[in-house]
């Protein structure tokens, strides 16, 4: 895989970047920019070789979003403009020009990966440079169909994230996985590939929900899938135990119990707090922290035990590495991420990663 810092001779030349800018929004409004500041680095670094840069990304699923309020915010780093597809002219370009296109997904083809959008988009330009690690586990247009089509390379985020990812899957030992959010089924391979490599897994979210439920214990009105989790990973001592959880009450009050005393009409939204803290009385010994996914139901508001172990996992000494949307919005806000050594633009792309080692993304530019 080249990145595109081992080409000098990009003055001059148009490069389309395909960055990962899906970003939350309020009133079409950027409440969040860590992914536009992912970004910058390699839009730097073009514009500096005095390349014509043209930018394009997706934000929110369905294609009915813009990309106009994430526009401003790059333009507020580096003079940025907004254009669509029909109105650039790369011809008008200058040299160091930055251009971001309007919301790929706009275009139903950008999803149904149709090669002819990504003939379109590759015509746009003499190089692509793909630096969309969030999204490069999807066989999107933008994402798998471009790079068949022109020189393509590595950007420095893509760059970036790959070589952390790489290296935690051979982690400096003793090391911690910690692994969060629901979907046991999915997650089954990851937490068995882990498992042989990390001395010690923590599961925590809807996950949790399923090992207690497959040990027994009463989940209330939880969220659990069908599926029992494997006895062989219910016994195995690599797994951190749960002792307790919050849980909330049907009159919507809450409550912090041991796990043996979770009620039929309660539901667990949160790791309670004698755990994290048993957690988080280890982490001194670990050398290598890796993590994915809140402990609670982020949705509802119930990060409190994301947010301790977040605050005792920057003070280890280990090498922290972290990902997935809503528990870096928490590390955020809590003023934790710029304590972490890396801090990944990924969720699902990161799991991905970590499972099978590379994604449809990257292999396309191999």
């Amino acid at each position: 895989m080249k990145c595109i810092d081992e080409e000098n001779k990009l003055a001059g030349k148009v490069v389309l970047v395909r960055a990962g800018l899906n970003t939350p929004l309020h009133n079409g409004k950027v409440i969040n920019d860590f992914r536009v500041r992912k970004a910058l680095p390699t839009l730097q670094f073009l514009r500096a070789q005095g390349a014509k840069v043209i930018v394009i990304a997706h934000i929110g699923r369905h294609g009915s979003e813009s990309l106009a309020g994430v526009a401003e915010i790059l333009n507020e780093r580096m003079p940025t403009k907004f254009s669509t597809r029909d109105e650039i002219d790369s011809s008008k370009m200058t040299e160091g020009e930055v251009v971001l296109l309007e919301n790929l997904r706009q275009d139903p083809r950008e999803v149904e990966n149709d090669d002819g959008f990504a003939r379109e988009l590759a015509a746009l330009a003499d190089i692509f440079v793909q630096d969309a690690f969030s999204v490069c586990h999807r066989e999107h247009a933008s994402i798998v169909g471009i790079p068949r089509h022109i020189d393509s390379y590595a950007g420095l985020l893509l760059k970036a994230e790959t070589t952390v990812l790489e290296r935690v899957l051979r982690p400096e030992r003793p090391a911690l996985f910690v692994l969060g959010g629901s979907k046991f089924a999915t997650k089954e391979p990851l937490i068995r590939k882990f498992i042989d490599v990390y001395d010690k897994i923590f599961v925590g979210g809807a996950l949790q929900n399923e090992f207690l439920a497959a040990r027994g214990i009463a989940v209330g009105r939880s969220v659990i899938e069908d599926g029992a989790v494997p006895s062989d990973l219910l016994v195995s001592d690599k797994m951190h135990a749960v002792v307790d959880v919050v849980v909330e009450h049907e009159d919507s009050t809450k409550a912090n119990v041991p796990i043996d005393r979770v009620r039929h009409k309660d539901t667990i939204v949160d790791i309670g707090e004698n755990t994290i803290a048993s957690l988080s009385s280890e982490l001194m010994r670990y050398k290598t922290i890796l993590w994915n996914g809140p402990l609670g139901w982020y949705e509802r508001g119930y990060d409190t035990a994301t947010a301790n172990l977040a605050r005792a996992v920057v003070d280890s000494g280990a090498e922290t590495i972290v990902g997935g949307g809503d528990t870096v919005a928490v590390i955020q806000k809590e003023g934790l991420e710029d304590r972490f050594d890396f801090v990944s633009t990924g969720g699902g792309a990161m799991l991905a990663f970590l499972l099978h080692k590379t994604l449809p993304g990257i292999e396309v530019l191999k």
